[in-house]
Order: C-alpha cells, then sequence, then structure tokens
C-alpha cells in the first residue's frame, strides 16, 4: 500500500485576516499608534492599496490567500529581523508562515514605539 503524502498547515493559514486584523490594531492602539498606521505597515509589507485591503477584509479572505494575492510583496521585507514566538523570523523557510511573522514582528515594532521610517526600513 502507498503512503501518501499528506501536508497539513498550520491551523492560523484558514483564518480570516479580517479576524487577526482587529487585534493587530488593538495592539497598536495600547501603544498609542493609529489604525492608519497599521494599514500603512500591511500596504508596505503586502503591496496592497487602501481599498484592496478593505475588499480583502470585506471578503473575509483567509491568511493564506490574502498573502498569495498580495500585489507586490517588499522587496525589503528580508531586511525584517528578529524574533517573533521565540522563532527568528529571517529563519523562516516557509514562504507563508514567514509572510505571517514579518507582519506580526512590524506589528511589535510599532507597538513598541519605533519610528515609521525605521519599521519601513527607510532608515
Amino acid at each position: 500500500m502507498k503512503q501518501q503524502d499528506i501536508t497539513i498547515k498550520p491551523r492560523i493559514y484558514a483564518m480570516s485576516f479580517a479576524r487577526v486584523y482587529p487585534e493587530y490594531i488593538n495592539k497598536a492602539a495600547k501603544k498609542g499608534r493609529t489604525k492608519a498606521e497599521v494599514d500603512q505597515v500591511i500596504l508596505w509589507l503586502t503591496g496592497y492599496t487602501q481599498d484592496e485591503l478593505e475588499a480583502q477584509l470585506e471578503k473575509q479572505t483567509n491568511i493564506e490567500t490574502f498573502l498569495a494575492e498580495a500585489p507586490q510583496l517588499n522587496p525589503l521585507r528580508s531586511l525584517i529581523k528578529g524574533v517573533v514566538c521565540g522563532v527568528r523570523v529571517e529563519d523562516i523557510q516557509e514562504p507563508t508562515m514567514q509572510g505571517i511573522r514579518y507582519l506580526d514582528k512590524l506589528i511589535d515594532e510599532l507597538a513598541k514605539g519605533k519610528t515609521m521610517e525605521k519599521i519601513l526600513r527607510q532608515a
């Protein structure tokens, strides 16, 4: 009997981005940052426009699709370094999980008070 290759995806991949999005906003807001700044970070990373982001939220797009359909993942994302959930983001091999952790790291930086120039890797 031949064994099938079954890949089990992390549960977060199927989660709606619209479910995670308010958590990002709340995390940033607790530290005095705004929804506009959260959106700016998301748009920078993914290449979505504000209207496209809102359409994805409206459609309840899952996180895997949200990242897979991103118009233009920012080439400077490789400059995002550090630890999220005990894992170095630059060492994650799986592209979807790395994209999720890149976004988590950017939101962490926003909540920690970094300037937008540093978060968006312009300085």
